[in-house]
C-alpha cells in the first residue's frame, strides 16, 4: 500500500502457510462464464442484484484518502464514480503520504480530516482507534461483511471486539513474476524450493541476463522478502512470537532467515544493478524493467504480489504469455502464502460515510475493481469470472480458499515506527542489510534495538 509511482499499500499483508505450491498458470474451468455487468446507476435508494442497498445522497460531499497513485488510484476512482452514480453523492480522492497515520494526524490537527481513509496496516487501524479518530462501522456495512467476508477479514478490521475497518483490497504476496523469454533462452526451469531458485538464478546469470530485480528503494519490499523466508523456514509458531516481539530479533531463527536471504543478496551478480542499484530502484521500476528490453531485460524475475500486474500493464508484456508467475519457493517444509489488504475506516461519521463503507463491502464494488486488473478482493461473493485473466482468477481463488487460516504481516502488526516508516526501523535496517548482507549479527542487533524502542519492551 506504498511508494512513489504506483503506490503499493496493498503490500500490507496476511501470511499463511500452504500445504503445497499454488498452481498459478491454470484456468478456473467452470468460472469462465462472464458476468452481465454492474447495475445501472440510479442515484436513488435501492438494492442491486447483489443485494447492496444504498441511500440517496444528493448534495453529500465526501473525501477519501489513500496512498495509492497511478493505475491503482485510477482503478479505485472507478469504484468511487459508480458510488456517485448510484447515490448522487460527490466523492473526492485525497492523495495521502506515508506513513498515513502521520498524514491523517496533520489533517485532523488542521480541522480537515477526510471522511474515510484507506488504512494499509492493522497497526494504523489500532492507532486510529486509540487516538479516537476512527468511528465504528454501522449495521448496513456489517451486514455486507457478514454476507461476503470470512471471519478473519472481519477480525482484522476490528479493535476490542468492535468493527472499524472494511477490507476492500487484498493481495497475494508470495509470488515471483518472470520474463518467459528470459527463462526460455537460458534453459532455466521454474523452481519450487529455495535451492532450486538459486540454481535457476545462476542459470539465467550464465546466459547473460541478470536474474533478479529488487525494488530496494522501498523498504517494505525487503520486509516481504524476509517474512516469506522466515515463515517458511521458522514456521508459524515462531512467526507469531516474533510478530508480537515475544522473542527477540537476535533469536537464532532470525539469524537463519537472514543467512538464507544473504545467499541471494550477497551475490551482486544475481541482482539487477547489484545492491547499490537495487537500493535506488523503487518497486514499480523493479517490475517494469523485468518486462522491457526485449531479450535483455534488466532482470528476469521480480518478487511481489499480484498487484505487480498493474505495473506489467505499463509495458508491452502480456500476463499469461510474456509474463508468468510461480509461488515463492519453499525454504522449509512448506511454501509460504502471503496475502494482505487495505481497509476503509471512517474518520467523520455520517450517513454518506457509512454508505460508502457499505458499498466497499459489496460484491458490486469488488466486481468493478477486479475487472480493472491488478486487484484481488477478499470478498468471497465475487465470481472469479470478474477477473480479467486466468492468472488473476487462480490467485484470487487461492486467497478466498485460504479462509480463516491466515496470519497478518508482522511488519504491519508492529508499531508503525518499526514496521511501517520509510527510512526507519525494519525498513531501514533491511536496506542496510541488503547493502551489507555479511553483517548478519549487526543487522539483528539493529532490528532488536529498534523493535524494543517501538514495542517499549
Amino acid at each position: 500500500m506504498r511508494t512513489t509511482g504506483t503506490a503499493l499499500r496493498s503490500r500490507r499483508t496476511v501470511l499463511a502457510v500452504a500445504a503445497g505450491s499454488l498452481v498459478l498458470a491454470a484456468g478456473c474451468g467452470s468460472d469462465s462464464k462472464k458476468d452481465s455487468g454492474s447495475d445501472k446507476p440510479t442515484g436513488k435508494s435501492g438494492a442491486s442484484a447483489s443485494g447492496v442497498e444504498l441511500p440517496g445522497l444528493s448534495g453529500t460531499k465526501l473525501e477519501v484518502a489513500a496512498v495509492w497513485t497511478g493505475p491503482e488510484q485510477a482503478n479505485f476512482v472507478k469504484v468511487l464514480k459508480e458510488f456517485e452514480k448510484r447515490t448522487g453523492a460527490s466523492v473526492t480522492f485525497v492523495p495521502a503520504q506515508d506513513p498515513i497515520v502521520n498524514f491523517l494526524g496533520t489533517k485532523i490537527a488542521g480541522g480537515a480530516p477526510p471522511d474515510v481513509a484507506m488504512m494499509p496496516q492493522v497497526g494504523a487501524i489500532t492507532q486510529a482507534v486509540a487516538k479516537k479518530w476512527a468511528k465504528p462501522v454501522g449495521p448496513d456495512a456489517k451486514a455486507q461483511l457478514d454476507k461476503n467476508y470470512s471471519q478473519v477479514w472481519k477480525d482484522l478490521g476490528a479493535v476490542g471486539g468492535k468493527q472499524y475497518g472494511v477490507y476492500f483490497k487484498a493481495a497475494n504476496k508470495s509470488l515471483v513474476w518472470y520474463n518467459t523469454k528470459a527463462l526460455q533462452n537460458a534453459g532455466a526451469s521454474v523452481p519450487k524450493t529455495w535451492p532450486d531458485f538459486l540454481k535457476t538464478a545462476e542459470t539465467i546469470s550464465a546466459s547473460g541476463v541478470t536474474p533478479v530485480s529488487v525494488g530496494g528503494a522501498d523498504g517494505w519490499t525487503l520486509t516481504d522478502w524476509f517474512e516469506n523466508v522466515y515463515l517458511s523456514q521458522a514456521g508459524p509458531d515462531k512467526y507469531d512470537e516474533l510478530a508480537q516481539h515475544k522473542i527477540k530479533w537476535t533469536d537464532p531463527s532470525v539469524r537463519a532467515a537472514l543467512t538464507t536471504l544473504a545467499q541471494l543478496f550477497g551475490k551482486p551478480s544475481l541482482i539487477s544493478g547489484g545492491a547499490d542499484g537495487a537500493l535506488q530502484t523503487e518497486f514499480p521500476a523493479s517490475v517494469t524493467q523485468t518486462f522491457t528490453g526485449g531479450d535483455q531485460p534488466k532482470g528476469a524475475m521480480v518478487f511481489e504480489g499480484d498487484f505487480a500486474q498493474t505495473n506489467i500493464a505499463q509495458t508491452k508484456a502480456k500476463v499469461g504469455t510474456d509474463a508468468k508467475v510461480f509461488p515463492f519457493p519453499a525454504v522449509g517444509a512448506k511454501a509460504p502464502v502471503v496475502t494482505g489488504g487495505d481497509a476503509a475506516v471512517i474518520l467523520k461519521d455520517s450517513k454518506g460515510a457509512q454508505a460508502l463503507l457499505t458499498w466497499l463491502a459489496s460484491t458490486d464494488a469488488a466486481k468493478i475493481a477486479a475487472g480493472s486488473g491488478g486487484f484481488v478482493s477478499p470478498n468471497k461473493g465475487l465470481e472469479l469470472s470478474a477477473y480479467p485473466n486466468d492468472v488473476q482468477r487462480t490467485i484470487a481463488k487461492a486467497l478466498v480458499a485460504a479462509g480463516d487460516d491466515i496470519r497478518f504481516d508482522m511488519s504491519d502488526q508492529a508499531p508503525q515506527s518499526f514496521g511501517g516508516t520509510p527510512g526507519k526501523g525494519e525498513w531501514k535496517d533491511l536496506q542496510d542489510f541488503l547493502k551489507n548482507p555479511k553483517d548478519i549479527a549487526g543487522t539483528q542487533q539493529k532490528l532488536e534495538s529498534d523493535a524494543a524502542k517501538a514495542y517499549k519492551n
